[in-house]
């Protein structure tokens, strides 16, 4: 009888599991099917999302020629593949004589960001908070980690530094904490330019014998963009020389105030080797997450975000996923990003094998067809064929974003968003030679007035642009202005592959004209340094008659004879003039490509060191 018993409440589960499948399905299927009617409407082009050249013409009942063609005009080359903006639709409405409305509609390309079933207070539980750890390398970051979980994460990875982005899970007190250990705050922004904003708190972690670095006033910069409480950890209070006083002080330099200074920062001291402080570090954090009310669903078909993912050769893509909202159970039908599969194993961060994840709650799954990308949302589709067309219709958008990079927040751009009233402030990061320079720009650029817009400053610091300034930009929306300083080739890259506008000066009242006078739609033709070719000095020649000849290997480009030059020294330009020769061996040459080695002299400058690099450009009118 008891068999009996226990084989019926087994199929009433399944019945239960297969009812609440079928809905699932059925919901997000009406959904989709409530597509408003888009194009012409009464006069009127109604729209749901951007649209290419060709798909925009063909619902104008324009040829798409047509369309290249206004372009071409206004000065831009573009193809019928491109993307357009919303800006630009509204623009070739009103050239043709359209109105123009937006509607909001669920389709398989925007489903993560639009579907959503409102919960009932009622089904909402307390979940664990998700918390990030940042800071500057060796100041402890990991081995705070792997003391309050009182493994040894840091004995199995190389050299002490966390090699990879893991997710643990901790108890306290019948509570628990989720933390996320970084291996960079790149990665952390990365996701956060996604989209994906899966942190509840950061701590800052600043070792007490040591003070701010630039990776802690990196940390803090992303900390505040992502605009999530920040908890500090004092750690090696137990060294001879620590100075926690000297950290707190430090830190109020970047708005960063502890409680005991009226500020609303906690600060903790302690030692992450040697266990001291945790268990008030712990208790502030649940302190701080029962103060934000942090709940979910737990009753539902998962959702969450993709921490991290690679391909296993044995077992084929694996994923660290985030759950947060739903639960996901072994078996569940998930597309994550472009991809999607059926989990088939489910491991928590000890590898241990579990049957389900609840929200706040880290784990690694196995099963998806191809590996997602850290950043990409992921959720519960019920039905195989529809979780195979929806992630085929993300492959699909992720490649649009990925040409559409260029098109992203730039100078030019500035005065149309604020006249459209969706541009509320603009912020830039700003790098110089100096930190008087820094000061002094940064003050300068706080009092630019420009009406129902403020100035927002997220990063000022000394020191070549960096990947990291870029990363940080494209997650915030922000233009990198330099002063005194130069992007190397792979940062330029970088930027020119996000679609980051980077501004360089060396006038401070030329700078801060630029931004006012783009926000007024005054901005006079600009002439822009494009970067030619860049040679890293590798050995010094002295020469009575000639001067300084300098060793070069060309890294990146091309490097002509007499072309205008910068000298970088650590990024910082020390001098910029004229090329005066240019050889291979004794004799001249017109240039010299990626690759080559020669022997280059500048006018009137012989202070050249090695591992300095020349960098050749051009100043050309940008149209």
């Amino acid at each position: 009888m008891a068999k009996q018993n226990n084989s019926k409440n087994i199929n009433d589960k399944k019945q239960q599991a297969k009812t609440k499948s079928k809905a699932h399905t059925a919901n997000i299927k009406n959904k989709l099917k409530e597509t408003k009617q888009t194009g012409l409407v009464d006069g009127v082009f109604v729209y749901t999302e951007p649209l290419s050249i060709g798909d925009f013409a063909k619902k104008l009942n324009k040829g798409p020629a047509e369309i290249v063609k206004w372009f071409f005009t206004n000065g831009s080359m573009v193809t019928q593949n491109q993307i357009l903006t919303e800006e630009q639709m509204g623009e070739l409405c009103l050239e043709f004589g359209y109105d123009f409305k937006k509607e909001t509609s669920i389709t398989k390309e925007n489903i993560f960001e639009t579907f959503d079933d409102v919960d009932h207070p009622d089904d909402l539980k307390v979940r664990p908070p998700v918390v990030t750890i940042m800071g500057h390398v060796d100041h402890g970051k990991t081995t705070l980690l792997d003391s309050i979980r009182d493994t040894r994460v840091t004995e199995g990875e190389f050299g002490g530094i966390t090699q990879h982005i893991g997710a643990y899970q901790v108890h306290l007190d019948n509570k628990k904490l989720t933390f996320i250990d970084t291996p960079g705050h790149e990665a952390f922004t990365e996701m956060r330019a996604r989209g994906s904003e899966v942190t509840d708190i950061v701590i800052l972690v600043v070792a007490a014998d040591d003070g701010v670095m630039p990776q802690t006033e990196e940390a803090i910069d992303h900390a505040k963009a992502a605009d999530v409480p920040i908890v500090v950890f004092i750690n090696k209070i137990d060294k001879e020389n620590a100075d926690p006083n000297k950290i707190k002080l430090e830190l109020m330099n970047f708005g960063i105030v502890a409680e005991e200074y009226a500020g609303d920062v906690p600060f903790i001291e302690g030692s992450a080797k040697n266990k001291i402080g945790l268990d008030t570090l712990l208790e502030t954090l649940l302190f701080i997450a029962e103060m934000r009310d942090l709940k979910a669903n737990p009753n539902k078909f998962a959702r969450g975000t993709v921490i991290e993912a690679h391909l296993d050769k044995a077992r084929g893509p694996i994923a660290t996923v985030l759950v947060q909202n739903g639960t996901l159970n072994l078996r569940d039908i998930v597309v994550a990003g472009g991809t999607f599969g059926a989990v088939k194993d489910i491991e928590n961060e000890n590898k241990a094998k579990i049957k389900k994840v609840v929200p706040g709650q880290p784990a690694v799954i196995v099963g998806l067809n191809e590996v997602p990308k850290a950043g990409d949302k992921f959720m519960v589709i019920a039905e195989e064929k529809m979780a195979r067309e929806i992630a085929e219709a993300q492959a699909i958008k992720q490649a649009n974003e990925a040409r559409q990079k260029n098109q992203s927040f730039t100078l030019d751009s500035i005065k149309n968003q604020i006249e459209a009233g969706e541009l509320k402030s603009i912020n830039i990061i700003l790098k110089a030679d100096t930190q008087g320079t820094v000061e002094a720009v940064r003050n300068s650029m706080l009092k630019i007035s420009i009406e129902g817009v403020k100035i927002n400053v997220i990063r000022a610091t000394v020191g070549a642009i960096s990947i990291s300034d870029v990363s940080l930009a494209l997650a915030s929306n922000a233009l990198i202005y330099g002063f005194n300083v130069r992007p190397n080739s792979q940062v330029r890259q970088k930027a020119e592959e996000d679609g980051v506008d980077i501004r360089l000066h060396n006038i401070i009242y030329k700078l801060i004209e630029e931004i006012a006078e783009a926000a007024t739609g005054m901005l006079d033709p600009v002439f822009e340094e494009k970067s030619l070719g860049e040679a890293e000095v590798r050995q010094i020649f002295r020469h009575s008659q000639v001067g300084t000849i300098a060793g070069c290997r060309i890294v990146s480009g091309v490097i002509p004879r007499g072309s205008k030059v910068h000298i970088l020294r650590d990024g910082i330009v020390i001098y910029s003039g004229e090329m005066s020769s240019l050889k291979n061996k004794k004799d001249d040459i017109k240039e010299a490509r990626e690759g080559a080695e020669c022997g280059i002299t500048i006018k009137n400058f012989n202070d050249i060191k090695e591992n300095d690099i020349i960098e050749a450009y051009k100043v050309e009118e940008v149209k």
